[in-house]
Protein backbone atom coordinates (compact mmCIF):
# COMPACT_ATOMS: atom_id res chain seq x y z
CA UNK A 1 0.00 0.00 0.00
CA UNK A 2 1.82 3.46 -1.17
CA UNK A 3 1.28 6.48 1.69
CA UNK A 4 -1.31 9.41 0.24
CA UNK A 5 -1.51 12.61 0.66
CA UNK A 6 -5.12 13.99 0.44
CA UNK A 7 -5.56 17.77 -1.33
CA UNK A 8 -8.37 19.62 -1.42
CA UNK A 9 -8.78 21.56 -4.75
CA UNK A 10 -9.90 25.06 -3.78
CA UNK A 11 -8.65 26.97 -1.32
CA UNK A 12 -5.81 24.34 -1.44
CA UNK A 13 -4.00 23.80 -4.60
CA UNK A 14 -6.32 26.59 -6.26
CA UNK A 15 -7.25 29.86 -5.22
CA UNK A 16 -11.15 29.83 -4.08
CA UNK A 17 -13.30 30.91 -6.44
CA UNK A 18 -16.69 30.41 -4.99
CA UNK A 19 -18.10 27.80 -7.50
CA UNK A 20 -15.58 27.63 -10.43
CA UNK A 21 -17.65 27.60 -13.10
CA UNK A 22 -15.24 29.07 -16.31
CA UNK A 23 -11.59 27.28 -17.06
CA UNK A 24 -9.79 30.92 -16.46
CA UNK A 25 -11.06 31.17 -13.47
CA UNK A 26 -8.81 28.31 -11.93
CA UNK A 27 -5.90 29.63 -10.83
CA UNK A 28 -2.95 28.17 -9.34
CA UNK A 29 -1.45 29.65 -5.93
CA UNK A 30 2.20 30.65 -6.92
CA UNK A 31 3.58 27.05 -4.82
CA UNK A 32 1.26 24.40 -6.13
CA UNK A 33 3.17 23.01 -8.94
CA UNK A 34 6.00 22.85 -6.85
CA UNK A 35 4.42 21.47 -3.88
CA UNK A 36 2.60 18.11 -5.97
CA UNK A 37 6.23 17.44 -7.37
CA UNK A 38 7.75 17.44 -4.12
CA UNK A 39 5.16 14.53 -3.03
CA UNK A 40 5.90 12.62 -6.35
CA UNK A 41 9.19 12.68 -5.75
CA UNK A 42 8.61 11.88 -2.16
CA UNK A 43 7.06 8.82 -3.01
CA UNK A 44 3.56 9.51 -1.99
CA UNK A 45 0.60 9.71 -4.09
CA UNK A 46 -1.65 12.81 -4.27
CA UNK A 47 -5.40 12.45 -4.28
CA UNK A 48 -7.52 15.64 -4.93
CA UNK A 49 -11.08 15.30 -2.84
CA UNK A 50 -13.12 18.15 -3.83
CA UNK A 51 -16.87 19.06 -2.98
CA UNK A 52 -18.64 20.34 -6.81
CA UNK A 53 -22.47 21.07 -5.20
CA UNK A 54 -22.48 23.47 -8.51
CA UNK A 55 -23.41 20.71 -10.28
CA UNK A 56 -26.20 19.91 -7.96
CA UNK A 57 -26.94 22.98 -7.82
CA UNK A 58 -27.19 23.42 -11.37
CA UNK A 59 -24.36 26.06 -11.91
CA UNK A 60 -22.40 24.00 -14.26
CA UNK A 61 -22.46 20.09 -15.56
CA UNK A 62 -20.67 17.49 -14.57
CA UNK A 63 -18.66 17.57 -17.84
CA UNK A 64 -17.52 20.87 -16.62
CA UNK A 65 -15.91 19.17 -13.44
CA UNK A 66 -14.04 16.66 -16.14
CA UNK A 67 -12.81 19.22 -18.01
CA UNK A 68 -11.59 21.91 -14.80
CA UNK A 69 -10.02 18.63 -13.57
CA UNK A 70 -8.13 18.01 -17.64
CA UNK A 71 -7.08 21.11 -17.25
CA UNK A 72 -5.63 21.25 -13.75
CA UNK A 73 -3.77 17.59 -14.56
CA UNK A 74 -2.82 19.51 -17.79
CA UNK A 75 -0.74 22.37 -15.84
CA UNK A 76 0.51 20.34 -13.06
CA UNK A 77 1.82 17.71 -16.13
CA UNK A 78 3.69 20.96 -17.96
CA UNK A 79 5.54 21.43 -14.67
CA UNK A 80 6.55 18.26 -14.60
CA UNK A 81 3.93 17.09 -11.53
CA UNK A 82 0.99 14.97 -11.27
CA UNK A 83 -1.57 14.46 -9.42
CA UNK A 84 -2.53 10.35 -9.14
CA UNK A 85 -6.16 10.36 -8.64
CA UNK A 86 -8.90 13.16 -8.30
CA UNK A 87 -12.17 12.43 -6.16
CA UNK A 88 -15.25 14.55 -6.21
CA UNK A 89 -19.12 14.92 -4.69
CA UNK A 90 -21.36 16.55 -7.02
CA UNK A 91 -24.34 16.03 -4.95
CA UNK A 92 -25.88 18.15 -2.41
CA UNK A 93 -28.80 17.81 -0.20
CA UNK A 94 -30.49 21.19 -1.35
CA UNK A 95 -29.72 20.84 -4.89
CA UNK A 96 -31.78 21.83 -7.71
CA UNK A 97 -31.06 18.96 -10.08
CA UNK A 98 -32.89 15.77 -10.15
CA UNK A 99 -30.11 12.81 -9.20
CA UNK A 100 -27.82 14.96 -7.32
CA UNK A 101 -30.01 16.57 -4.83
CA UNK A 102 -29.55 14.66 -1.53
CA UNK A 103 -27.07 13.99 1.17
CA UNK A 104 -24.25 11.31 0.89
CA UNK A 105 -21.09 10.28 2.65
CA UNK A 106 -18.76 11.43 -0.28
CA UNK A 107 -19.76 15.19 0.47
CA UNK A 108 -17.04 16.44 2.92
CA UNK A 109 -16.43 16.33 6.01
CA UNK A 110 -18.51 12.75 5.56
CA UNK A 111 -15.62 10.27 5.11
CA UNK A 112 -17.03 8.70 1.64
CA UNK A 113 -13.61 10.11 -0.10
CA UNK A 114 -11.71 10.61 3.11
CA UNK A 115 -11.53 8.95 6.25
CA UNK A 116 -9.09 10.77 7.95
CA UNK A 117 -7.98 14.82 8.23
CA UNK A 118 -3.91 14.65 9.22
CA UNK A 119 -3.34 18.17 7.99
CA UNK A 120 -5.23 21.42 8.34
CA UNK A 121 -4.29 23.96 5.65
CA UNK A 122 -5.45 27.74 6.71
CA UNK A 123 -5.54 29.27 2.39
CA UNK A 124 -9.34 29.14 1.34
CA UNK A 125 -11.53 28.08 4.37
CA UNK A 126 -9.27 27.05 6.57
CA UNK A 127 -8.83 29.63 8.74
CA UNK A 128 -13.03 29.17 9.28
CA UNK A 129 -12.46 25.73 9.76
CA UNK A 130 -9.69 26.07 12.50
CA UNK A 131 -12.45 28.11 14.34
CA UNK A 132 -14.60 25.84 14.13
CA UNK A 133 -12.81 21.89 15.26
CA UNK A 134 -15.10 19.39 13.86
CA UNK A 135 -15.73 16.50 17.48
CA UNK A 136 -13.63 13.96 16.71
CA UNK A 137 -11.16 15.20 14.07
CA UNK A 138 -7.71 17.12 15.17
CA UNK A 139 -4.63 18.12 12.63
CA UNK A 140 -1.39 16.81 13.12
CA UNK A 141 -0.54 20.14 12.28
CA UNK A 142 -1.70 23.61 10.99
CA UNK A 143 0.22 25.39 8.59
CA UNK A 144 -0.54 28.38 6.39
CA UNK A 145 -0.70 27.03 3.01
CA UNK A 146 0.27 24.05 0.83
CA UNK A 147 3.86 24.57 0.25
CA UNK A 148 4.13 24.64 4.52
CA UNK A 149 2.31 21.16 4.48
CA UNK A 150 4.19 19.72 1.80
CA UNK A 151 7.40 19.82 3.91
CA UNK A 152 6.05 19.08 7.13
CA UNK A 153 5.12 16.23 4.94
CA UNK A 154 8.29 15.11 3.52
CA UNK A 155 10.31 15.76 6.55
CA UNK A 156 7.73 13.10 8.53
CA UNK A 157 9.37 9.86 8.71
CA UNK A 158 7.75 6.68 7.16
Amino acid sequence: MQPAVFLDRDGTLIEEAGYLDRIERLVFFPYSVDAVRLLNRAGLAVVIVTNQAGVARGIFPESFVAEAHAHLRDRLAAGGARVDAIYYCPHHPDGTVDGYRRACECRKPGDGMLRSAAVLVRTGYGRTEEQRPKPGVSADVVVDNLIEAVSWIVGQPR
